[in-house]
């Protein structure tokens, strides 16, 4: 898709490309309950062929299998568009001269793809895979939703729920963050980026060819497929949000909108909004302050300390949230000098610190994408008229990247919104709640309207999400890939 988008132009191509970021917006408890909605062995899949005589009611299947199929689907339907945007940026910075140059020798159109493109995106196809195979190595919403729990996640998250880790859990741990540390150093040095940084640097924009009535088809049939599939847990929890009296029909009985009064209404979800406002807006300013003098450092200082510090604020892409929190819960174990901020008392600096740690990489990236478009003559210049170094950043560098700063900030402030796994394990106590957290409790309710109240959390969750996102691909463009890039 991020080839057939890259090279042709066709219809609804814009609308395409803001839609395949919809799976990021989706908070995977209220995702995991929609796909059961719909795929379990009496959703509305089976509803709906029970319905029209295809099958018999005790034909009924359960299309979502074990828990370990469950789980990979929802990944895969979550995570896609990172390897998307990845790849999307990659091509942006490829020359079109090479894939030309492959075609006037008397390369075919696959040949050229196997032996030019694909080499060239190699760096990209390995980050992109790299971030996705941690994130989901790591995942701890979809299977605690599916109930599937013979996962290395989970059993961490069960020893640290309570602020408590034993030795088995450190081991799990350690095997976690040895895997994910690898995948990282690999992506890093192991993948030869000169070939694409280099020789496949775009010296021109690319010529966007125009698609046969037949491959038009194909691409549609394409685009549509994936889509269709990919925001399928989006109606669902919009669905489940709205309804009343769903039980044994394909559609809701009826409709009502008292679980958004209620979000905002009730103490406890109105709190836990709040508190995820308060998390997330002081972790946003911490890493603006620190992504910001950051990125002006790496990019403007050409030396070893540079490209040192670079790496170092990439580990928390490849370091899960999951890791990072257990090193905060024995931090502030009880009887250490900080256990007065760990989850047993108040949280908030430590889930701060800790948001801001886990979304640094993004500002890092985005602002460091628009320094590089900068040419370091316009500070010199203003140096040379008698400002100061501070003042020519100040003055003229920092309005020239305030859209990078826009982008990177507002989704650092999205997803440290919908914080997961931060969220889930320093936050013991009701009070402290982030948005997240009180998805979670509410799934665990036996209450019959539990989960339509989770769903209207969710989609609370994804109108901030989308909006952020919005508002970051309208600013960077194809460059968003680059603050997923590891």
């Amino acid at each position: 898709m991020a080839i057939a988008s890259s090279k042709y132009n066709f219809r609804f191509k814009t609308l395409y490309n803001a839609l395949m970021l919809a799976p990021l917006i989706l908070p995977p408890f209220v995702g995991a309950m929609s796909v059961k909605r719909f795929l379990a062995q009496y959703g509305i899949l089976n509803r709906f062929l029970i319905e029209t005589g295809i099958i018999e009611y005790g034909q009924a299947y359960d299309w979502l299998g074990a828990g370990f199929s469950a789980v990979v689907l929802l990944q895969v339907l979550h995570l896609f568009p990172i390897m998307y945007l990845n790849l999307s940026s990659a091509l942006a910075n490829m020359d079109p001269a090479m894939v030309e140059a492959s075609n006037n020798l008397g390369a075919g159109r696959w040949r050229t793809l196997l032996k030019v493109v694909i080499p060239l995106l190699s760096p990209g196809i390995f980050a992109g895979s790299s971030l996705v195979f941690i994130w989901s190595f790591t995942d701890i919403g979809t299977p605690l939703i599916f109930n599937y729990n013979d996962l290395a996640p989970i059993k961490i998250f069960t020893e640290l729920k309570m602020a408590n880790i034993d030795g088995s859990a450190y081991g799990f741990v350690i095997i976690l963050l040895v895997v994910s540390l690898l995948l990282y150093i690999t992506s890093k040095f192991m993948v030869k980026k000169t070939v694409a940084s280099e020789s496949g640097k775009a010296s021109r924009a690319a010529i966007i060819d125009k698609l046969s009535l037949k491959g038009a088809m194909g691409v549609h049939l394409l685009f549509l497929s994936v889509l269709i599939m990919a925001i399928l847990p989006h109606i669902g929890v919009i669905l489940i949000a709205f309804s009343k009296d769903w039980v044994n029909t394909i559609l809701p009985q009826h409709f009502t909108a008292k679980f958004f009064l209620q979000a905002f209404t009730d103490e406890q979800t109105r709190t836990s909004i709040l508190n995820s406002v308060k998390y997330a807006s002081c972790s946003t300013i911490l890493d603006l302050v620190i992504g910001i003098t950051a990125a002006w450092l790496i990019i403007r200082k050409k030396h070893i300390g540079a490209k040192i510090l670079d790496g170092v604020l990439m580990l928390p892409l490849a370091i899960p949230g999951l890791i990072m929190a257990a090193g905060y819960v024995m931090l502030t174990a009880f009887g250490t000098p900080l256990e007065k901020f760990g989850p047993g008392f108040n949280p908030f600096i430590i889930i701060v610190i800790a948001y801001a740690v886990r979304r640094l990489p993004f500002v890092v990236r985005g602002v460091s994408s628009g320094l590089e478009q900068i040419p370091e003559t316009l500070e010199q210049s203003a140096v040379n008229l008698g400002a100061s170094k501070f003042a020519a950043f100040t003055k003229v560098t920092l309005p020239l990247v305030t859209a990078n700063i826009i982008a990177a900030s507002v989704l650092a402030f999205s997803f440290a919104m919908l914080e997961v796994s931060d969220s889930l394990i320093l936050a013991q106590q009701e009070a402290h709640y982030p948005i997240t957290k009180q998805m979670y409790a509410v799934t665990l309710d036996s209450d019959a309207d539990a989960a339509s109240l989770a769903a209207a959390l969710g989609v609370v969750g994804m109108l901030i999400m989308g909006g952020a996102i919005g508002i970051a691909s309208c600013l960077l463009g194809k460059k968003l890939g680059a603050i997923f890039r590891a």
